[in-house]
Parts: structure tokens; C-alpha cells; sequence
């Protein structure tokens, strides 16, 4: 069935406990459901999509009646998502059954036993023709916890008026900065710089993209090798020799796009979404709004962007396991991870996805506005797909969330980093950070 259309963008516990904790949950404002008594439904908790709705329902009309997906919106930010889930998955709720879980999650989640591992056909179909980055993403300890649904990766942005070439490494990227910045031309650097994920993020991308570690491969222990020591002297560089934006400790993504559709930037790194935007908001110069690979550290290799997105597990408390997992295959299928990169900007895991030139509706005619195709919504899905299949995944341990607070706050201001005395500071405070005992709330 073709996807209807829209506008863009162990034992149960009591019945009493579990009304209990849904009204404490609800009381809260943490929800807009509480999970169903319908024996049929399948609870999917979720982040707010715009159209993730029209998806739910086309893979209800699939089911043909043997289950219903039931669509659980969560809090918008990831904080707030998480905490919810956790609290939940903690107490034991039977009530939920397909989690969405952001890619930093999937470690913590499946050491902690609230998740089940993917198996057999699932897991084969889970993994089918998905991207290395993002089916990264959904493993730990070399098992599948989840299904990729949908992904994103930072690329290089720029105005080929400004700069007629993208900087291949963070140093050429600097010193072009500084001959414009010369002759009076706009000439910064713009990326997140404020004490929160997106510094982490940045940081992350150029230690991976020299070659670097903060953690060792399994999580168990703190590195912060050379790699990681000259992504910190990239940081200070740019931030402290008026390269970047006087508010670049307040910037996180909107900012540094406004900043670039202003004229204030140069380079812009930040992920796909900004494309959107600059068409929406600046349509007669987008032609000169150009796109490049996230830039390297040494010359002549790659630079490695930090992936993103979302994974759906099956919840190890859910009383209807085969259901659940058919049902996060339906919602993350490449019918249905098409339909939300064009119609909610998420761009797909799956390779095929990027390389369909059909639109939306196959019967008519591509347009961008009412049925659009990936090549009319993605001109860029090439870089896209090209910079997945090696981007840089973020560390991969249950303390993740311990430890991204840790960098942010030692990272911020990225002006007063000094290199060696940092990387020591990380490594004692990311050290405690990690032997913390116990899942964090």
C-alpha cells in the first residue's frame, strides 16, 4: 500500500501499581499516553515527529487488524525522553513494547537488561542494507539491540561566493578563514559551540578524524590518546583566534544556522537540516549554498563526522515480543524511512533509500513542494550516504551520558583549552565518570 500523503513538514505487576506510576508519569506532564489495556496494541514510544503518525497508521493497515501500533510521543528533548524511559523501564512496566532510543542509549539500555537482543530473521532484516554507521549505532558487545531507523551526519557548508573551494582539513579551513578575514570578507567558522552535546559532538568528530580514541574499543577504560590531544589544539585554535562567532559559547544548532544564512560565516558544520532552511528562507542565493565532507585533521584523509539519529528496540518487559518486532521493522522499513526523510527532514540508514529517484507518489510527477523525491529534498544524499559509511560513532559505553556532561563542562569554553593540562583533566574526570557504578536516572 502506498503511504497517504501529507503536507510537509516474568509477572505482570498489580493493575494498581501500574495505574499508580501511569498517574504519577501523566501527573507530571512526561507523556501524552500512558500506554493502553487493549490487548491488540502495540505501545511505541517515540520522540515528536511531524508525520510519524501517518507511518504508524499505514503499518496498522498492514497488521490487518492483528495488532495496533499505539503512538507514544515523548518529550522533544533527548534528556527528557530518556529520563522518562528509564524511570519506566526501571519500575518494570509490561506496558511498553517498542522504544525509540537515541544512538548514544543503545549500551546503557542493553547492559541494563531493559532491552532484547535482535535475533534470526529480525535481526537479518534489521540489518539489511543498512549503512555501517548507524547499524554501528544499534550494536554493543558484538549483538544487534536494535533497528536503525533513521540517521543524520554533519557535513562542510559554505558560499561559493565567499570560498570557491571547501577546505579539505581543519588547518586549511583556518588559514582561509584568516586571508578572508583579512580582506574584510565574512570569514567564520561556525559550529556548536555551547556547553552541551553539540561541543561534544565537534570534539568527538576531530578526534576521530585524527585517527584518535577517548575510550578504549570495548568502553572500559579512558585513552585520550595523541589523537584526542590534537583535536583539543584544533578547538583552541579556532575559538581563540577570532575565527569563529563572539557568541560561540551561546550557539547551538539554529544559531549557527542563522549566523551562516546572515552572512556572518564562511564554513558552517552542522547536519543536513540547513539545507531546508537556507531554500525556505534565502531561495535566490541558494545556488551559491555549497556542501563538502566534514573536514579531516591530516592531509589527504577524510574527515570523520559524528553520526546521529534514532534506533527502535523492543522493550525485554514487553508482553508481546513478536508483535513489537514486527512492528519496528514496519515502522523503520525503507518504504517508510523514505517517506519521513522527505516529509519530516530524518534521513534514512538504509542505502537503497538515497540511490531511489522515484518521488513520493510514483504516479506523478516529481515537485518539491507537494511530491517530493530524495534527489529534489537531498541534492546532497551522495555525501550523505558517502560520509555514513565511515563516520565517527560517539563512545560507545552505558556511561555515556555521564560522560558526554563531563566533556561539555571540561571542553567549555573551548577558548581556554590548553591542550596537555585538558587532556589530563578529561582523563581523571572521565575516568571517575565511567567507574560510577550503576545505570544514572
Amino acid at each position: 500500500m502506498a503511504i497517504p500523503r501529507t503536507r510537509p513538514r516474568r509477572h505482570r505487576p498489580p493493575v494498581r501499581a501500574l495505574a499508580s506510576a501511569c498517574a504519577f508519569l501523566t501527573g507530571a506532564g512526561v507523556l501524552t499516553a500512558c500506554g493502553t489495556d487493549d490487548s491488540t496494541a502495540i505501545n511505541v514510544y517515540y520522540a515528536p515527529e511531524d508525520n510519524f503518525q501517518t507511518v504508524v497508521d499505514n503499518c496498522n493497515e498492514q497488521a490487518d487488524g492483528r495488532y495496533r501500533i499505539v503512538y507514544n510521543k515523548l518529550p522533544r528533548d533527548a534528556d527528557g525522553q530518556r529520563e522518562q524511559m528509564v524511570r519506566r523501564l526501571a519500575a518494570g512496566d509490561e506496558t511498553m513494547d517498542v522504544l525509540g532510543l537515541d544512538v548514544t542509549w543503545v549500551p546503557e539500555f542493553a547492559e541494563a537488561g531493559w532491552v532484547e537482543e535482535w535475533k534470526g530473521a529480525n535481526k537479518a532484516e534489521a540489518e539489511r542494507d543498512v549503512l555501517p554507521g548507524p547499524l554501528k549505532t544499534a550494536q554493543w558487545q558484538g549483538k544487534l539491540w536494535a533497528a536503525p531507523k533513521n540517521t543524520n551526519v554533519q557535513l562542510l557548508w559554505y558560499d561559493d561566493r565567499i570560498a570557491s573551494q571547501p577546505p579539505k582539513t581543519w588547518d586549511e579551513m583556518m588559514r582561509t578563514s584568516r586571508q578572508l578575514k583579512d580582506k574584510g570578507d565574512p570569514h567564520q567558522i561556525l559550529f556548536t559551540g555551547a556547553q552541551y552535546e553539540g561541543l561534544v559532538v565537534v570534539y568527538n568528530s576531530i578526534v576521530e578524524s585524527a585517527g584518535g580514541r577517548i575510550l578504549s574499543e570495548d568502553g572500559q577504560r579512558v585513552i585520550i590518546d595523541e589523537g584526542a590531544v590534537e583535536a583539543l589544539r584544533i578547538l583552541k585554535e579556532v575559538s581563540s583566534t577570532g575565527l569563529t562567532d563572539p557568541s560561540l559559547t551561546n550557539q547551538q544548532e539554529d544559531e549557527v544556522r542563522l549566523a551562516m544564512q546572515q552572512g556572518r560565516g564562511a564554513f558552517e558544520l552542522n547536519w543536513p537540516f540547513v539545507y531546508a532552511s537556507y531554500a525556505a528562507e534565502k531561495p535566490q542565493d541558494l545556488k551559491h549554498f555549497k556542501w563538502a565532507q566534514y573536514p579531516g585533521v591530516r592531509e589527504g584523509e577524510p574527515g570523520r563526522s559524528t553520526i546521529g539519529g534514532y534506533d527502535l528496540a523492543v522493550a525485554s518487559s514487553s508482553q508481546k515480543k513478536p508483535e513489537a518486532f514486527e512492528a519496528a521493522l514496519c515502522l523503520r522499513s525503507a518504504e517508510h524511512q523514505k517517506f519521513s526523510a522527505l516529509r519530516d527532514g530524518v534521513p534514512p540508514t538504509i542505502e537503497s533509500v538515497y540511490d531511489d529517484t522515484e518521488p513520493l507518489d510514483a504516479s506523478k510527477p516529481a515537485d518539491p513542494e507537494d511530491n517530493p523525491s530524495m534527489a529534489t529534498e537531498y541534492p546532497m544524499r551522495d555525501d550523505i550516504k558517502e560520509a555514513l559509511k565511515t563516520a565517527a560513532v560517539r563512545p560507545l559505553t552505558p556511561a555515556y551520558q555521564n560522560l558526554s556532561t563531563v566533556m561539555a563542562k571540561v571542553l567549555s569554553p573551548p577558548s581556554e583549552i590548553d591542550p596537555q593540562r585538558t587532556a589530563e583533566r578529561l582523563r581523571e574526570e572521565l575516568t571517575d565518570a565511567l567507574d560510577s557504578k550503576g545505570v544514572i536516572p
